[in-house]
């Protein structure tokens, strides 16, 4: 029997939608139209399955409640990956009594051929509902509505294409990296090299749910952070440089010359938020790199005049996180700068990551982010776990508590400098 011969009979008659119909109404593109789209493919097999869905979404802004539940359905071999999706109103809307997502995992850097897209397309218009979501805030491709039967079906086609499962459940989850240094002259390192290195390291980890909750790696090319690593991330690597940022003078003065003192002055120098920028009566400008926090404004202003340093490499950011325990987290500065060029280097990335893991997996509760164990735990506690030294620069605010002892602070600020002289192969008073 095909795949066609398995689908559920339904109306052959458009259900009303009066409700959702307004959603078209507006100046903007909706998603109701899409799916009449494909409701009106009457030549297609999925046409059934969206005319249902159709009617039971009408049905759920008629009652204000949602219809869907979830279950168990996975394809062989593979413990997560597949959102199960089954009606609680089958009776009504039979063709789309089971709607399950299939998460694919995109290539690192979202890089596809027109052959691979079409490809995809023809797949799950054959198997699904022809609805996919390119991409979801996980970063995979979401292949939206699909029979518990056609689940294997789709996904043995997906995987002959070289296509994998991407993560759900409590366990490692896709990775997303930005374009990067295929098309952005302010990337930093090799991010899809780092994406796929990290993630075919821990692929397990993906297709084996076994943490107490979820964990996400992204991979953005520079502090511009194009794919919000730093918020919606457990583990992020950002794009960064320590030397000073690489100034073109003259371009600088055709900016000023096309754009005037006045505005150059408004909309570049007074935004630094350090006041690191000044422009010198020439119309040069003068950097103080010391106090540069890497906000990117000014290089993304000014493309052709500003450009990252020579001495490249990333931050690494742990614990970002949407709303659930203790509410949003921004990612903590934990490693400031880190080296991301040899061989040797993207395998000190791998160890820190699997350090981090295996950390989250014997100590976070379940239903806990890393973001919020270390919350939890406090982050003094979290470094020496780890095995990580402080640093000021992970300090997001110095205290300004008058009961807090500074007396102290000089000897720890010594110890810190002859700690940083010994690691660059110095030699300190002291030895």
């Amino acid at each position: 029997m095909t795949s066609d011969e398995t689908r559920e009979p339904a109306s052959t008659l458009p259900h009303a939608t009066p409700l959702l119909d307004e959603l078209e109404s507006g100046p903007w593109p909706s998603f109701v139209t899409g799916l009449k789209r494909l409701r009106d493919a009457e030549d297609r097999p999925f046409a059934p399955m969206m005319n249902d869905l159709l009617g039971q979404l009408e049905h759920s802004y008629e009652e204000r409640k949602g219809f869907w539940k979830g279950g168990t359905v996975s394809v062989f071999g593979y413990g997560g990956g597949v959102i199960p999706r089954f009606s609680e109103v089958a009776d009504q809307f039979p063709a789309s009594k089971e709607f399950h997502t299939l998460r694919i995992q995109p290539p690192a850097g979202y890089h596809y051929t027109t052959e691979l897209l079409r490809q995809m397309c023809d797949v799950w218009e054959k198997h699904g509902s022809g609805l996919i979501a390119f991409h979801g805030q996980s970063g995979d491709i979401m292949f939206q509505g699909c029979s518990t039967e056609n689940t294997q079906k789709a996904f043995d086609e997906f995987n002959e294409m070289g296509l994998d499962l991407g993560g759900a459940g409590p366990a490692l989850r896709t990775s997303m990296s930005c374009v990067g240094h295929a098309r952005c002259e302010k990337s930093c390192y090799d991010e899809v090299k780092a994406h796929r290195t990290v993630i075919n390291s821990f692929l397990d980890e993906m297709h084996r749910p076994a943490l107490p909750y979820k964990f996400k790696f992204k991979f953005s090319g520079c502090p511009n952070d194009c794919v919000n690593a730093i918020h919606r991330s457990d583990f992020a690597v950002l794009g960064t440089w320590r030397d000073a940022m690489k100034v073109n003078q003259d371009e600088v003065k055709v900016y000023v010359a096309d754009h005037g003192r006045k505005y150059t002055i408004d909309s570049v120098i007074a935004m630094c938020p350090t006041r690191a920028l000044s422009l010198n009566d020439d119309d040069t400008l003068d950097v103080d790199n010391k106090s540069c926090v890497r906000c990117m404004h000014c290089l993304n202003v000014m493309p052709k005049a500003l450009h990252p340093g020579d001495d490249r490499g990333v931050s690494i950011l742990l614990g970002g996180k949407r709303s659930l325990k203790v509410g949003d987290l921004m990612g903590t500065m934990i490693i400031p700068f880190m080296k991301l060029e040899t061989d040797e280097e993207f395998d000190a990335l791998v160890e820190f990551a699997r350090k981090l893991i295996d950390f989250f997996a014997e100590n976070a509760l379940e239903h806990e982010r890393i973001g919020e164990c270390m919350d939890r735990i406090g982050l003094p506690a979290f470094l020496e776990a780890i095995g990580v030294a402080p640093d000021p620069n992970m300090v997001n605010h110095p205290r300004t508590s008058s009961y807090v002892r500074t007396d102290d602070f000089t000897a720890e600020a010594e110890k810190y400098f002859e700690r940083k002289a010994r690691e660059a192969g110095l030699t300190v008073a002291g030895d």
